[in-house]
């Protein structure tokens, strides 16, 4: 009798398997079949056998290669949001904004679940809760009607503990979550100040450096200030091709050097540096323009501390452990008053906390959050523009200096403006 039920409740989890598999691998084919060789064995002849009526028994082949794709699906969750991880983000308009509030949004949200990697990603731990649910409720239903000896003791327990150790886990994920989006703010915070610097070096640049012979100069520091972003960018950026993204901005002698060095922002600024040494200009700005460059320094210091220095590591193993414990006992508390509904319950608890503390993790690293690429784009164009409209704008501001107002005072003497002078 144990062994028959045994072998049932092997025969259920098994059909499970097949058809999440199934469905997987057809929802997400195109995933699916780019990382297929990172199966132990091809899952598609197993999915096409299943479907033959036929085959109704699986073989012990076909049941280690079942086994095979269920051990293979935390590496697709985990290829799907990495994938997701590195998607380039865009920085948002006014279209965007009112998309963002349109009361349609929680619809669209809903529809576009299964394309969520923060959803994909726990459909590993999902999955392994609501089994363990699904084979505790046929172990306990199998207890009472009495198909196991009479030994066999029916899992339950208080739900006391759950109540006294609810509180601590909401306040765990909250300030799990709070302290990654700590990083978050303190990352977009770190890039609006080397923004921002940038922009005000460069303006500083193309203002102070006025000798004819500096030229050539002027336009070598602009090229290296709209580059220092960009190298930024890649140093904290996982997979990012530095040549490519340089390629239009640095002459090839320079990106060869940037290249070779290890710390490719710093020898940027060190470009630059030696380069504000050469202009022909007094000390009082040349040490003007040399203090921008702290703004650069502090912005690569802030970003390797946040890539560098995680959440306390014992907090983050202490979240997850303490979720762990909770989902797989979580059956046993709810078994006396939601039998069979222990399954869907332990679903949707494990969905949702599990979701909470993947948000926490995925914002813990800021940088693949933020539209960097846009960022460096958008202080790129911003200096070209400035440059190409720099002569222009002189053009117009000497012009309204030549121009004399002048207006005859009461008593016939000339003024040299446009105010009267008041008396004391």
């Amino acid at each position: 009798m144990l062994n028959e039920l045994l072998a049932d409740i092997t025969m259920i989890v098994n059909r499970v398997g097949v058809v999440l598999a199934r469905f997987m691998l057809s929802v997400y084919s195109d995933v699916a079949l780019n990382n297929i060789t990172d199966f132990p064995q091809n899952p598609l002849k197993f999915l096409c056998s299943c479907q033959n009526p036929e085959n109704s028994n699986p073989s012990p082949n076909q049941d280690w290669t079942l086994l095979s794709i269920l051990l293979a699906i935390p590496d697709w969750a985990d290829t799907i949001k990495e994938r997701g991880v590195r998607q380039k983000r865009s920085l948002y308009g006014h279209e965007n904004w009112v998309q963002h509030r349109s009361s349609s949004r929680h619809v669209r949200h809903f529809v576009t679940s299964l394309s969520s990697r923060v959803i994909l990603s726990l459909v590993p731990p999902v999955i392994v809760f609501t089994s363990v649910a699904a084979i505790i409720a046929s172990y306990n239903s199998a207890v009472l009607m009495h198909w196991l000896p009479e030994f066999f003791p029916v899992l339950r327990a208080s739900s006391l503990p759950y109540q006294l150790t609810a509180p601590a886990l909401a306040l765990l994920l909250v300030f799990r979550t709070e302290a990654s989006y700590s990083r978050f703010e303190e990352g977009k915070k770190a890039w609006t100040k080397v923004i921002a610097g940038t922009n005000d070096f460069a303006r500083q640049v193309i203002t102070s450096v006025e000798s004819p012979g500096d030229a050539m100069l002027k336009k070598a520091i602009l090229q290296y200030i709209m580059a220092f972003p960009v190298a930024l960018k890649c140093h904290i950026t996982y997979d990012s091709d530095i040549a490519q993204d340089l390629q239009n901005l640095l002459e090839a002698d320079d990106l060869a050097v940037v290249l070779s060095s290890k710390h490719r922002p710093r020898c940027i600024i060190e470009f630059i540096s030696q380069s504000l040494q050469l202009l022909d200009m007094g000390p009082t700005k040349l040490n003007m323009l040399e203090s921008k460059l702290s703004c650069f320094h502090e912005g690569i210091g802030v970003c390797e501390q946040l890539m560098g220095i995680p959440i306390p590591l014992s907090y983050t193993r202490l979240t997850s452990r303490f979720l762990v414990l909770w989902h797989f006992t979580l059956p046993i508390i709810l078994w006396d008053d939601c039998h069979w509904i222990v399954v869907p319950a332990t679903f949707i608890s494990a969905a949702s906390l599990f979701c909470i503390e993947e948000v926490g993790v995925l914002i813990e690293e800021p940088f693949p959050m933020l539209a960097l690429d846009e960022l460096c784009h958008m202080v790129h164009s911003s200096i070209e523009d400035i440059m190409r409209n720099e002569k222009l704008i002189q053009a117009r501001v000497n012009a309204k200096r030549t121009i004399r107002y002048k207006k005859r005072s009461p008593n016939g003497w000339p003024t040299t403006s446009s105010e009267e002078r008041q008396p004391g």
